[in-house]
């Protein structure tokens, strides 16, 4: 019988931690499924965040290293800098990169570094129970916000993907959500152009990824997808907010 789906060879076959209904899986599967289809696996370096996807380096079956909370982009620089000829990404969470890394990445972004940065947004502290994050919609209810944000108190969520597009140095910076298949499609098309941007040193590239937090946002993982696909995309647009003509 002919194999017409398995799992990608950049993707370790274990068990992840992550809590049922968690979108984390899909984006894995996402950036490794790129990996192969770029033949890339060999000379490809993951940096892992600390977060929900601190394990990222038990999934990934390339070289990956694992660096403090929010400083992920440092040790890519590092990396990339030292070892030019690898293919080196980031996977950091909207805590990890906007808030205590905030500093971080913007830099990076301004220099140019020539790696790739996939960020997911589930609008939520997710691993420290719940808390508000620099992402969370306003209204949105958290174990720090349990009223809801409120822009006179806590101001407006970062909008992360344009706020680093405007930057000379950000070559690609795209918006996708995985909340339903056609959405996953895009998503990994965006991912791969991320990468061959990398691959053309063009400079750098980030990926927004919209995501959803069942746990954290108390909705069943189907309500979960939902509650993105109305609350969070009407305020985070997906697209493509910064291109370069060399990668169509």
């Amino acid at each position: 019988m002919k194999k017409v789906f398995t799992r990608p060879r950049s993707l370790k076959d274990i068990p992840t931690h992550y809590c049922p209904g968690c979108t984390h899986g899909i984006v894995h599967r996402l950036v490794a499924e790129v990996i192969d289809e770029l033949e890339i696996f060999d000379r490809t370096i993951g940096v892992a965040p600390v977060g929900c996807s601190v394990f990222a380096y038990n999934y990934f079956d390339c070289d990956m290293f694992q660096a403090s909370h929010g400083r992920a982009p440092a040790v890519a620089t590092g990396i990339k800098r030292v070892l030019p000829d690898r293919v080196v990404f980031t996977y950091q969470g909207d805590g990890d990169l906007a808030a205590i890394g905030t500093g971080e990445i913007v830099h990076a972004a301004a220099r140019g570094e020539k790696f790739t940065v996939i960020f997911i947004n589930n609008a939520i502290y997710a691993m420290t129970g719940g808390q508000m994050a620099p992402t969370t919609l306003l209204g949105q209810k958290t174990t720090t916000t349990p009223y809801g944000r409120d822009k006179e108190v806590n101001g407006y969520p970062v909008k992360i993907a344009e706020m680093l597009s405007v930057l000379d140095g950000t070559a690609y910076a795209a918006r996708v959500s995985v909340h339903d298949p056609a959405h996953v499609i895009k998503a990994k098309k965006a991912i791969k152009r991320a990468f061959e941007v990398q691959l053309a040193n063009l400079g750098f590239s980030i990926v927004e990824v919209l995501s959803a937090c069942p746990t954290n946002w108390g909705l069943p993982p189907a309500e979960a997808l939902k509650w993105l696909a109305e609350n969070m995309i009407p305020y985070y647009p997906l697209g493509e907010h910064k291109k370069p003509a060399e990668v169509g």
